[in-house]
């Protein structure tokens, strides 16, 4: 994944002045997702995509839909 993603994603949540904990949540679950698309550019994505990532984390992971 093109870290330029992470860095303006990362400057963004700085300039919100979101606590360091937030930051690495956020940009740990953007990189998931990508990922778990196989690194397909954003600008290609939808609302497909993520209503399948949050299915495979609620049924393959266990995550809790609150997460």
């Amino acid at each position: 994944m093109a870290k330029k993603l992470l860095e303006v994603a990362r400057n963004k949540i700085r300039l919100k002045h979101y606590s360091y904990q937030t930051e690495k949540t956020y940009l740990g679950w953007m990189k998931r997702y990508v990922l778990f698309h196989g690194k397909k550019h954003l600008k290609d994505m939808g609302k497909l995509e993520i209503e399948e990532f949050l299915t495979n984390l609620a049924v393959n992971r266990s995550v809790s839909p609150s997460t």
